[in-house]
């Protein structure tokens, strides 16, 4: 998926649904904790995705809001079908999948999943159906069918058709000259049956629905001032005659099919990593069906002949309702109802990046310089923060060297531009490029070769690892000394996302992290293996250990009668080690609190196991993505950020690095964090030790809670026009 689309730009699910994970529990377990300790993880995820459909279902949101979370559910959906089922169905057929962390069985995960899968679907479609389109058309903006049409609407669109889409359609017939068709996945197609008058013989074609063309076609305005539009597949839908002239028209009906779009390279055998990836590329469009979606109205003669030719099973047939393909719904996002959507917020710039005079042009180095400076997106503007870091150093002729990691970034990236910039100006540019980041492979490739043609030094990172930090390195020569520049971030460098994204950065020019990240740059470029860092914590090989002595400090001085407590913000947590150090914390007495958008394993509130434990989970306007982590120590508390996740991957086959905050101001701000995001007058969804999250979105009066993301806004906003110039 390319992280330029709505749905990459809202939802980011490839941080929670990559590789398939089939690592045995990563604990040392001593006996103590009991089994059965863990939720399992797909059904987990299908959770969430669950917490993004209440949303859509919310009459409190704004309507064109509530549509786009529809459209976010099923772009979810897909690619945890594309992804997650597709490794488990892999994996049981070759014979290697194991039970789950719960140890569940592979088939029984499987037909879980289905039957939470087919549940969650049709209560969508409800939701589209019975709540969000009656709205919609209570606000002027109408999806009609061919059967809401008057005649005089149907001339109009007979216009359209012919003019607009007739021209790009392309039918296949099936029959012996013509064998059945290629479905690609995800494509919108309808299936046709007609009979030859000539013959008597019923023919079958297949016709794929344009994704060039808009999914619903705005119809003339009829005098109304109403918004109204057609699904397209409906628009052709009536007008198959002029497709198929002579032809009886029988059925048609509209399916969908979900593919395994896996990709997967062995780096140990192959020479060139970019060559191979590019060929995997190539194939991922010809994977096996995983999923069939048809309409509800489908007569079983078609229906067989799909199944029969897709090699579909029964379980992964989803009758729906029409329209199929709910994502869609993104195109409404683009009508220009500012009341049905939420209000407009303009990022602020960091305070302590403004300038000392009102019209001075900001210095970035001489801020950073003075004092570490804490970002929080998108309340605080990257363009005016991390963007203006590089490209100032792109310019600045006291600058020797840049490095930095790429891994997921715009197709227009500014960023990329001044790494360019740069390195044409004759600085040494160093750019780790992840090409392996999935579904933006193919935009990565692009950006690797075009930084190399610019002189810059491109390197992919670690055989057998993907490279996941979010870093920058900056060296500049000042008074003939040189000084390090550091950006470590949970986010990536991508400003579109970063507008949307809820995420953490620190800029900072203290030697000790600069000297840190040369010597990790060191590694991920060359051939050195570092041991130890001194303001970091890095994956694979001390990132995992790092926060387990930490739990571990937190438990002993609970049991100590010392000062202790657990904070962690983070988008998954699976690894049973970590869940199992939290939950000994948790026997000890340490107060624990969670904040989790995903994936969440642990069991909070277990008697004699988590009591100490709750978990909340906040999804709204932006995608919480952070990742942090706060540890009471006793008093001397060590506060962490970075980009890793509490999963086996992330921990084991991933480059994470977590840098820890040292300056007073910056742990007051996480803990600001934290104390709006566990409050209970802030609307988010407890987890229960069933697995069940349950959303508080008022209080006992009826009265709405607070919006996290509003109220930091608003605090942020403040912070900024309160500052003397």
């Amino acid at each position: 998926m390319d992280s330029d689309t709505p749905a990459a730009a809202q939802i980011d699910v490839t941080d929670s649904l990559d590789e398939y994970d089939e690592d045995l529990s990563s604990s040392v377990d001593d006996g103590t904790l009991p089994e059965g300790r863990y939720l399992d993880r797909e059904l987990s995820w299908l959770a969430f995705n669950q917490r993004v459909l209440e949303l859509a279902e919310d009459p409190d949101l704004p309507l064109l809001e509530r549509a786009n979370f529809l459209a976010i559910f099923s772009s979810n959906l897909d690619e945890f079908f594309m992804v997650r089922v597709a490794g488990l169905k892999r994996r049981i057929a070759t014979g290697l999948a194991v039970p789950t962390n719960i140890g569940t069985l592979p088939g029984d995960v499987l037909a879980a999943v289905s039957a939470k899968a087919h549940e969650l679907q049709a209560r969508h479609s409800l939701a589209f159906t019975e709540l969000v389109k009656p709205a919609l058309d209570e606000a002027g903006i109408h999806i009609e069918t061919w059967n809401d049409l008057e005649e005089s609407d149907r001339v109009k669109v007979d216009e359209i058709f012919s003019d607009q889409i007739f021209p790009v359609l392309m039918p296949l017939a099936v029959d012996p000259a013509h064998p059945f068709p290629y479905i690609s996945g995800l494509s919108l197609n309808l299936s046709i049956r007609v009979r030859n008058p000539k013959t008597d013989k019923v023919e079958f074609a297949r016709l794929k629905v344009p994704t060039v063309l808009p999914r619903f076609v705005q119809l003339p305005d009829d005098g109304s001032g109403r918004l109204r539009f057609i699904p397209i597949e409906d628009l052709i839908s009536n007008h198959l005659g002029e497709l198929f002239p002579g032809m009886e028209i029988l059925e048609h009906h509209e399916f969908r099919v979900t593919r395994n779009e896996d990709v997967e390279v062995d780096e140990d055998e192959t020479e060139n990593l970019i060559q191979a990836l590019e060929k995997q590329l190539l194939s991922r469009r010809f994977g096996p069906p995983i999923r069939l979606e048809i309409t509800d109205d489908m007569d079983d003669v078609t229906l067989g002949l799909l199944v029969r030719e897709l090699d579909i099973t029964e379980q992964e047939v989803y009758r729906l309702p029409a329209p199929l393909d709910l994502g869609g719904l993104f195109q409404l996002m683009r009508i220009d109802r500012a009341s049905l959507k939420y209000p407009k917020r303009v990022p602020t710039t960091a305070r302590e990046l403004l300038p000392s005079e009102p019209n001075a042009t900001p210095n970035i180095f001489a801020s950073v310089a003075r004092q570490d400076v804490l970002l929080h997106h998108p309340y605080e503007s990257f363009s005016t923060s991390v963007q203006t870091f590089l490209e100032q150093a792109a310019a600045d002729p006291n600058v020797l060297a840049i490095k930095q990691t790429l891994y997921r970034t715009s197709g227009d990236s500014p960023i990329v531009e001044a790494l360019i910039a740069a390195a044409q100006a004759g600085k040494a540019v160093l750019a780790l490029v992840e090409i392996k980041a999935r579904f933006d492979e193919t935009a990565n490739i692009s950006w690797a070769r075009k930084l190399e043609k610019a002189g810059v030094h491109v390197v992919y990172g670690l055989v057998g690892l993907k490279t996941h930090c979010k870093l920058a390195l900056v060296i500049r020569q000042e008074r003939g000394v040189l000084k390090h520049y550091s950006h470590i971030g949970t986010g990536n460098y991508n400003p579109k996302t970063s507008r949307i994204y809820e995420d953490l950065g620190l800029l900072t020019a203290d030697p000790v992290v600069g000297k840190d990240l040369t010597r990790l740059f060191n590694e991920l470029s060359g051939y050195a293996i570092e041991k130890k860092f001194k303001r970091l914590l890095v994956a694979p090989l001390h990132l995992r250990k790092g926060l387990l002595k930490r739990i571990d400090t937190e438990t002993e001085n609970a049991k100590a009668g010392l000062p202790s407590g657990i904070r962690i913000k983070v988008n998954s947590i699976v690894d049973e080690a970590i869940i199992d150090a939290l939950y000994r914390a948790s026997q000890a007495g340490v107060p624990v609190d969670l904040v989790v958008r995903g994936i969440c394993s642990i069991k909070p509130g277990v008697p004699g196991l988590s009591e100490n434990i709750r978990v909340r989970s906040i999804l709204g306007r932006y995608l919480e993505h952070a990742r942090v982590f706060a540890f009471v120590n006793a008093g001397d508390p060590q506060y962490f950020i970075g980009s890793a996740d509490m999963m086996h991957r992330n921990l084991d086959r991933r480059v994470e690095a977590l840098v820890r905050l040292v300056a007073p101001s910056h742990l007051e701000q996480i803990d600001e964090i934290f104390d709006l995001a566990l409050a209970d007058t802030t609307t988010s969804w407890h987890l229960d030790e069933s697995g069940t999250w349950t959303r508080a979105a008022r209080n006992a009066e009826g009265a709405l809670l607070d919006d996290l993301q509003t109220v930091l806004m608003k605090n942020i906003t403040g912070r900024k026009r309160s500052v003397k110039r």
